[in-house]
Parts: C-alpha cells; sequence; structure tokens
C-alpha cells in the first residue's frame, strides 16, 4: 500500500491549485488523473492544420489573475499572461457595436455614446455596487458555511436597522430586469447580458443579473488575460510547481474507490486495483452525483439516504458547442475596435439570447445562437504561422440532448448529437457569424468541432455534455452548492474534501475551490 499526505482525485485546476499549496506546505502529494494529461477543460491541441494551436475548452482567465491563488503563487509559477484594455463587446447585425474597456471613464464615454444618459447609468451602477464589491470578491474565495462567511452575508443583505439592502434587492434581479432598468442602448444591453450566461444563469433568471455585473467588474478589473502558448500553460505551470516541491501528478489513473475506515476517509483504490493510502485528506475534483452515487457507492453507510437522494437529483444544465477555426487572416469585424476586443459576442440582442436559451432547455437547437467569438493570436501570434489567425467560437445555449431544430432545417434522429447534426449546426453558426464579419467564410482554412457529445465522453464531470459541470440556477448555488444537505467543501466523510465546477464558487477558470480548501487543511 503506497501512502500520501493527500490524493486529489482527477486535475482540473483547482485541484492542481489545491495540490500546489499543499505540496509548498511539505505536504506529501499524489495528484491522480484518468486522462493522458493533466488539466481537465483547460487544454491545448493543434485541433485543426498544423502550427495552430487552439484551446480545446476554457480560454481565458480574468478570474483566476483577480483572485487569491494567483497572487500567491504568481512568483513561482513559470506563466505569462497576455492582456487586452478591451476585455468584451458586442456585434449587432444592424451594424450597432459596442465595446468595454478596463477604464470606467472610457466606458462611461462609450455608454453614452450608444444613448444618451447610457454611460452616466454604467458609472452610476458601479457606484451603487462599489461598497459591495470587496465583501464580495472575498465571499468567492471563502467558505460559505463559516461563522465569518455568514457574518459577511448578513452585512450584504441587511441595513443597519434590520431591513434589506439595495444589494439584496439587486440580488433578486434577472439580467434582463436589471439591464432594461438601467439602460436603454439595445447595444449596451446585449453587449452585458450574454456574461450571466458564462456563469450558467439564463438571462431572465432570478439572480443572473448580480452575475452580469460581477463578471464585467471582473474583467474591468483583470481584462481580459490568456496564457502565452495557451490555456494549458496554467496546468503545465501548477504541475511544475507540485512536482517542484516533491509532489506527484499521475495520468491514465481513473479512481474506482474512496476508502473509508473508522469513519474518515483513509485513501482510493484505482480501476487498476491499486490501494493509496492518505494520511490527512482526501481532495475529490468531482460532481456530487459521482462522490456519492459512485466513488463512495460501496461504502455501506457512508452516505445518508436523504444525501443519496440529493446526488440523484442533481441537475445539469445546457450544452456547450465550440468551433475552432484555422484562418487565413485575421477576422475583420465591421467595427475594427472588435479586433482588439479579448471575446466579443455576436448577437441579435437581449430577446435573441434570451429566445436561444428558452429553445435549448426545450432540447432544441437555437435559430439564431449567442456566439461568443475570441482570436487568441491577435495577443499571441505563436499560437499560428505568420498572417494567420486561430478563432474559437463558442456557443453556450444548446442542449445537452438535442431533440430537434427550432427551424426545422436540421434532421434529429434518435442519436442527438451525430457528426451530421453537430456540423449542421456549426454550418448555421458560421453563417450567422458571417453577418458580423465579412469575408469570414472565405478565410476559413480548417474548423474542428466540439459538442456536448464529446465534451460527455472526454470529461465524467460534464455529465451529459455541460461544461459548467452541473446547473448554477439558484436552486443549485451558494448554500445549495454542491448539494443542499452538505453545502461546502468538506463533505459527509470527515478528510475528504470536493473541489471543482459543481462546488462555490462554481465553473469557470478561477481558482476558487482549490484556494479554499488549501486554506482550510493549512489553517
Amino acid at each position: 500500500m503506497q501512502g500520501y499526505d493527500a490524493v486529489v482525485v482527477g486535475s482540473g485546476h483547482n485541484a492542481l491549485v489545491t495540490a500546489a499549496y499543499l505540496a509548498r506546505a511539505g505536504w506529501g502529494v499524489l495528484v491522480l488523473e484518468g486522462n493522458d494529461r493533466p488539466g481537465g477543460l483547460v487544454r491545448t491541441d493543434a485541433l485543426t492544420l498544423p502550427g495552430f494551436r487552439h484551446d480545446n475548452f476554457a480560454a481565458a482567465h480574468p478570474l483566476f489573475v483577480a483572485g487569491p491563488a494567483y497572487a500567491d503563487l504568481r512568483s513561482e509559477l513559470d506563466l505569462e499572461y497576455l492582456n487586452t484594455r478591451y476585455p468584451t463587446g458586442v456585434s449587432l447585425p444592424d451594424g450597432q457595436s459596442s465595446i468595454v474597456s478596463t477604464d470606467i471613464d472610457e466606458n462611461i464615454v462609450e455608454g453614452n455614446r450608444l444613448a444618451p444618459g447610457d454611460g452616466d447609468a454604467f458609472g452610476d451602477l458601479f457606484k451603487d455596487f462599489e461598497p459591495s464589491i470587496a465583501t464580495v470578491f472575498a465571499l468567492c474565495s471563502a467558505d460559505l458555511t463559516s461563522p465569518s462567511s455568514a457574518a459577511a452575508i448578513q452585512s450584504l443583505m441587511h441595513t443597519p436597522d434590520g431591513g434589506f439592502s439595495d444589494f439584496a434587492h439587486m440580488f433578486t434581479l434577472s439580467a434582463r430586469a436589471l439591464l432594461e432598468q438601467r439602460f436603454r442602448s439595445p447595444a449596451l444591453r446585449a453587449m452585458l447580458a450574454p456574461w450571466a450566461t458564462h456563469l450558467g444563469r439564463a438571462v431572465d433568471d432570478a439572480n443572473s443579473g448580480t452575475w452580469s455585473v460581477l463578471v464585467l467588474a471582473a474583467l474591468m478589473m483583470a481584462g481580459m488575460p490568456i496564457p502565452r502558448g495557451g490555456s494549458e500553460q496554467l496546468v503545465i505551470a501548477l504541475t511544475k510547481l507540485i512536482e517542484a516541491n516533491g509532489g506527484e501528478v499521475r495520468c491514465g489513473q481513473w479512481v474506482r474507490h474512496v476508502l473509508v475506515e473508522g469513519g474518515q476517509a483513509v485513501g482510493v483504490r484505482t480501476a487498476d486495483g491499486d490501494v493509496i493510502h492518505a494520511r490527512r485528506a482526501v481532495i475529490a475534483s468531482v460532481n456530487p452525483d459521482q462522490l456519492y452515487l459512485k466513488l463512495l457507492d460501496h461504502e455501506h453507510g457512508a452516505t445518508p439516504p436523504a444525501l443519496r437522494k440529493q446526488a440523484k437529483d442533481y441537475r445539469y444544465g445546457l450544452g456547450a458547442v465550440q468551433i475552432h477555426l484555422a484562418l487565413s487572416e485575421p477576422a475583420r469585424f465591421h467595427d475594427e475596435r472588435l479586433m482588439h476586443v479579448g471575446q466579443p459576442h455576436l448577437t441579435g440582442g437581449l430577446n435573441a439570447i434570451s429566445r436561444a436559451t428558452n429553445e435549448a432547455l426545450r432540447g432544441l437547437l437555437p435559430a439564431e445562437p449567442t456566439i461568443s467569438w475570441d482570436t487568441p493570436s491577435t495577443l499571441d501570434p505563436s499560437r499560428c504561422p505568420p498572417g494567420r489567425a486561430v478563432a474559437r467560437v463558442q456557443i453556450l445555449e444548446v442542449p445537452t440532448v438535442v431533440r430537434d431544430d427550432s427551424l426545422g432545417e436540421i434532421p434529429v434522429g434518435e442519436h442527438g448529437w451525430t457528426e451530421d447534426v453537430k456540423n449542421a449546426f456549426a454550418d448555421r453558426v458560421i453563417d450567422e457569424a458571417a453577418k458580423h464579419i465579412p469575408r469570414l467564410k472565405d478565410t476559413i482554412l480548417d474548423r474542428y468541432v466540439i459538442s456536448p457529445h464529446e465534451l460527455a465522453a472526454f470529461n465524467p464531470n460534464c455529465g451529459p455534455g455541460d461544461p459548467f459541470g452541473g446547473s448554477h440556477d439558484l436552486s443549485q448555488s451558494y448554500l445549495f452548492s454542491p448539494l443542499p444537505g452538505q453545502p461546502s467543501h468538506r463533505t459527509v466523510v470527515p478528510n475528504l474534501y470536493m473541489v471543482g465546477a459543481a462546488t462555490w464558487p462554481g465553473h469557470g477558470i478561477s481558482g476558487g475551490s482549490g484556494y479554499i480548501v488549501a486554506r482550510e487543511l493549512l489553517d
């Protein structure tokens, strides 16, 4: 039996953050990953033509760069971030467009250009949010079940006289309600609304407005940073840091069971039958359904029946399609400013975003998908041959199980996301993108399409093809995360912890849950 202080199941970036902290503190750490290399959905490959390197899934890292894990580890990471002054923007089919800067004064001027008074309203939004922002971001790196977090939440939600605060009211608003209350310009609404979708919330969901503002605040603070050489450079840097401090990362090692003795986690058994002892902790980068229904399933009585029921009821959200393009030249938008934007959206506007989400929730391929576009080679020419470009076209409003096409144009059979279906849908997306980018089709040298089917096959944390590792609507967020009966990174089994997208603060490249668990183990 092999032994370590901590065994980490899975190697998503949160798992690697925890492992890096523990290894730096002198713990003996082993990370076990089932795939061919670490990183989970943080991965860079030559998906199209030779010389073109694409970020398969996750790309930019603004939440990580703005967070405490990067602040702590930065000097020890062999990692260079490239950034832009303009993190996001929008293009509408009628030619309207806009961009967001990291300079709020520039954003105020831009907002007033779009509609008189909208820039001032933009500034007012952040003045209203400013008293709460430090507390909110601190909570994103804290265990919400701790007494200090309870006090912080109380201060956010209530006034000194016991009434509800302005933040508490804003917290309940949908992105639609917030944006329609604050702004007149369709372009400004359309620019801010999709970011709720990136955080797993629909624009008409209660509480989605808060996340539109939070993401915008993070983008204005951190920009849209990408690692030189591709998103996977973060994984490579964290792995090097773990190994430099005596830790190990093993790939091709699927974990079948978490072992429990004396009522606490003591190690794991791999699919090959190897038993690895953990003296101090097991950290699982998995979703609660996998943990309680699979990894702990052999341990009779380890999981209370009520918690097993909640794990069975754990819900996955919408899927994603990514179209990776090798281009003969950088995309040239109607608005040349968008060529310098990190991740602009190409959309028909707020109602189009809402309609596409509703169609996807009903199992339909959306008629007018919202397109998140990024061209990392603009900042990092090493990602492709000289004069060429790589682009990632991301659509976050697709069903994991596709039942039909909203337009009735794409034949969908009983097998769902087949090669024919995903390529026909990719053609629709490219047609939509071409409305915003003249000559786009003439510049495409090759493409590679990833659908929910490929996501599900690659990573068990995606369930049926959800890149966010589970629904993040209000009933599965905050103190309901990962499960209402166990709302923290600690599990029902002592010495067993969870990190990853299913746990607070949720998905995205933030390092948040990895940081929270590391601090809990080391404090």
